[in-house]
């Protein structure tokens, strides 16, 4: 079996997504030192304790995900389930490797770009040429359009067909959506620069209150398609790279979450 010094695996995703070029809300890359040679990924949306007894279970010495710990504002005291999660992590030696807004932005291996693939978007090719500068200044929204969809209807058939769950849907099925904008996860907020920069329909993960009534008096179609599902696909494609450039295993365990 092959492996990969930890260290080595590290600089290569340091350097492919670019981490050092964003300001995020959480350190990027070896959040937790494990074992100094990998061998076996186990990646993941988040890292829960769920997500780390599945590496446990299956003798893993890494795990790669999209949400990993230490966000800003958090208590940073080890108490309760941050406890647990960081015992059974040290006591099996097990790596945690985490890239938020880098995989986010990343244009080929991340979310938007990957939630692209499977939804049959089709990214308007301004936007991805400049996708990267505009992540770097805190603008993640993604621009295209779904060829097999003309409505909002369509669209919201379309997502659910893909993504395997049924999206919230704000807006009237008939509404036009020839101009798409994109942001998975968390980021309701962003309708408005979506509107701004002329979207008939928004699709991303979450929703808040303020957001179905910014989408009704705009007339722009609205779909939250659930920040956990919009997000499967970035940290698999990474892994996948990591099998080709290493020639090391990386499994995917998708972890349920309705939200």
């Amino acid at each position: 079996m092959n492996s990969v010094s930890t260290r080595a695996l590290c600089q290569w995703l340091d350097t492919t997504l670019n981490a050092q070029a964003f300001s995020d809300y959480c350190p990027n890359g070896l959040q937790v030192e494990g074992k100094p040679s990998i061998r076996h990924i186990i990646a993941g949306v988040t890292a829960s304790q769920a997500l780390i007894d599945a590496a446990i279970a299956r003798g893993a010495d890494t795990l790669l995900v999209h949400h990993g710990w230490m966000w800003k504002g958090e208590d940073p005291r080890v108490l309760g389930t941050r406890k647990k999660r960081l015992a059974s992590l040290l006591a099996h030696d097990i790596n945690l490797i985490a890239y938020h807004l880098p995989l986010d932005a990343h244009p080929v291996l991340g979310n938007n770009a990957q939630l692209a693939r499977v939804l049959g978007l089709t990214p308007d090719p301004a936007f991805t040429d400049e996708g990267a500068a505009r992540a770097r200044a805190g603008n993640l929204i993604w621009h295209g359009t779904m060829p097999a969809a003309l409505t909002l209807g369509e669209v919201a058939t379309q997502v659910r067909d893909r993504l395997d769950r049924t999206p919230l849907m704000i807006g009237e099925a008939e509404m036009p959506a020839r101009r798409i904008a994109w942001c998975t996860g968390a980021a309701q907020s962003m309708l408005a620069q979506a509107i701004d920069s002329g979207a008939e329909v928004f699709i991303t993960g979450e929703v808040s209150e303020p957001t179905v009534h910014l989408a009704r008096e705009a007339g722009v179609g609205f779909l939250s398609a659930g920040h956990h599902a919009t997000e499967r696909y970035g940290v698999q494609a990474l892994g996948e790279a990591i099998t080709r450039e290493f020639g090391i295993r990386v499994d995917f365990v998708d972890i349920d979450n309705p939200v």
